[in-house]
């Protein structure tokens, strides 16, 4: 399985601060937000004498909020067409062994959510990497550039918008491209939705919203980013088809079940989500604006304007993104500073791609996003004045 390059210099970085320089992380996307009250008033509520496990499909607290939680954003799931997971992450899995056998392929469009390479391994199937380029923000190639890398062990797609790592939103438009070669070729949309609220130039369009593709969508999703609960763990897998939902409980059945007392304390942000979404995003809105305003200041990075999500990958005026990252946090200071990123290689599967990007999460405050940006404009200029 690939390490992952978001974590990749973060012992480093726990090196850097004991030897008192302050790192500002941009490398992780943990939002630094508090968590809200009704969660741990939730836990302080739980009176079960024993903590049971759980149905492997979930607990009727979590399922009835998730059902409710989808109904407040537009979305008809049912409970049984649901399984609760451990975070997103377990949903994907899932979702690639319910639609895969062993040696099959799943489209990805690159540079994508690293993991999904990780989980790939995990499920004995290929990615198929269609590149995106970083001049239309990774936006969609037409459908002529997409069909060619559809084979006969296609199974499915897999998208995320909005995006991470690029803070790209597709539009209806480039959606009904999946939509379409789903349609023609059979295939499975498994649409990872994480980031359904972060979108912030219009609504993202979710694979729901194309009745065409009903028996073919498949939905994975997270309480994580949107409540800032990322340590709770509770994700979904959704489906209308009932034989993805039957072959995933199988999966959910042998690791038998989801931690107990997190899917009850996550319960109340689901069955009424908008109070808790709503302040989060217009923060991240904000902290978006000020990300794109000052990478304007830095000479000769290559960037562009993200979307959605909290992340966008920009092009370095470098021979290699990782080891500038690594001589970032390894040796530079700027007065008693410096910044972790997290190196572009990693988000994607064809070799030699994303060599000199990387990805930045804006999880910091504004003033540490100004200060942390403009840090990094001075590694880039001593960098560069090396000669490396």
């Amino acid at each position: 399985m690939q390490g992952s390059p978001i974590r990749k210099l973060a012992s480093t970085a726990e090196v850097r601060k004991k030897q008192g320089i302050r790192v500002y992380h941009l490398n992780i996307g943990q939002p630094d937000l508090p968590t809200s009250s009704a969660v741990f008033e939730a836990i302080r509520k739980f009176d079960q004498k024993t903590i049971a496990y759980a149905p492997s499909n979930g607990l009727s607290p979590a399922l009835s909020g998730w059902k409710a939680y989808y109904h407040h954003v537009g979305v008809d799931f049912e409970e049984k067409e649901m399984i609760v997971t451990t975070g997103g992450s377990e949903a994907i899995v899932m979702a690639m062994i319910a639609v895969c056998d062993a040696g099959e392929e799943i489209i990805v469009f690159e540079p994508f959510y690293t993991n999904y390479n990780g989980f790939a391994s995990i499920a004995n199937v290929k990615l198929r990497a269609v590149p995106l380029s970083i001049h239309n923000g990774f936006h969609l190639p037409p459908t002529k550039e997409i069909e060619p890398y559809i084979t006969t062990k296609t199974k499915a797609f897999i998208i995320n918008s909005p995006s991470n790592p690029t803070g790209a939103v597709y539009t209806r438009e480039e959606m009904l491209r999946i939509v379409d070669l789903a349609k023609r070729h059979n295939l499975f949309v498994i649409s990872d939705e994480v980031y359904r609220e972060f979108a912030y130039e219009s609504k993202a369009v979710g694979i729901t919203e194309f009745a065409q593709l009903r028996n073919q969508a498949i939905v994975v999703d997270s309480c994580s980013k949107r409540f800032n609960v990322c340590g709770a763990r509770i994700g979904v897998i959704a489906s209308h088809n009932t034989d993805v939902i039957a072959s995933a409980l199988k999966i959910g059945q042998a690791r038998l079940s989801v931690a107990t007392i997190e899917q009850i304390a996550v319960a109340p942000l689901l069955n009424d989500p908008f109070p808790y979404t709503g302040p989060i995003v217009e923060e991240f809105r904000k902290r978006r604006d000020v990300v794109y305003e000052e990478l304007k200041r830095i000479p000769d990075i290559t960037y562009y304007k993200p979307e959605g999500a909290f992340y966008i990958v920009i092009g370095l005026p470098v021979r290699d993104a990782e080891s500038f990252s690594k001589w970032m946090i390894e040796e530079f200071e700027f007065k008693r500073e410096t910044v972790l990123v997290a190196p572009g290689q990693g988000f994607y599967a064809t070799s030699g791609k994303g060599i000199n990007e990387v990805r930045l999460a804006f999880m910091l405050s504004v003033e540490d996003l100004r200060q942390s940006l403009s840090i990094l404009g001075v590694a880039l200029k001593e960098y560069k004045s090396k000669g490396m």
